[in-house]
């Protein structure tokens, strides 16, 4: 069920953003990027379609098997997916131009969103780029922010403590923060909901 709502509700919502986005951090074509959490493999997609290298990797096994039946009717030879621990990424160190994860973050406790960002610096190249697209924290009094709050609250259970977690928490400014990652490009979009972040490994 959660599938079909994300794939019929939230991705009509974020299909503008996801096209902006490669542009927006300065991917090029044949760069190779990692998408973790990909769910239904929209933002990978998004990738291929401006000739970057794109591979999408996720714990749901339905996500997963819903996006290679998708994909397959694309026939994108730039695009791949696997069913992947996120906190074990079955990759060698500094494997990636990028690595990015959109709107997988907010939704993990605490412990598990700090090795998911751990296992992302290790993939991406020393001199490469990870790109976090996630709620900006704090949120407006808009009628976007109610209505993500309205459907954080519905999902319930674990994903919205990891919601609650985030936000009280100072969210992506904190994760930069504690993984010593340095900040190099930021845009707020989405009514003022969603910021991107382009960050660098710091070279200490």
């Amino acid at each position: 069920m959660w599938l079909l709502n994300y794939e019929n509700l939230i991705d009509p919502i974020l299909s503008n953003i996801r096209q902006i986005m490669p542009v927006f951090i300065g991917m090029k074509d044949g760069d190779k990027v990692l998408d973790v959490c990909c769910g239904t493999g929209a933002q990978v997609i998004a990738y291929g379609h401006q000739g970057i290298s794109a591979v999408g990797i996720d714990m749901d096994r339905h996500m997963i098997r819903t996006v290679l039946k998708n994909t397959k009717k694309l026939n994108m030879l730039n695009t791949s997916f696997c069913m992947a621990d996120t906190i074990a990424l079955p990759f060698k160190d500094n494997t990636f131009d990028y690595v990015s994860i959109c709107f997988g973050l907010h939704d993990k406790e605490r412990d598990i969103r700090n090795k998911v960002v751990s296992e992302m610096k290790r993939v991406v190249h020393r001199d490469g780029a990870l790109v976090f697209a996630d709620f900006q924290v704090p949120l407006p009094r808009n009628v976007w922010a109610m209505f993500a709050r309205s459907v954080e609250f519905i999902v319930g259970g674990s994903h919205y403590r990891g919601f609650n977690d985030f936000i009280a928490n100072h969210g992506l400014e904190k994760i930069l923060e504690d993984h010593l990652l340095l900040e190099e490009k930021a845009g707020v979009f989405k009514g003022g909901i969603l910021k991107i972040i382009k960050a660098r490994l710091s070279k200490v």
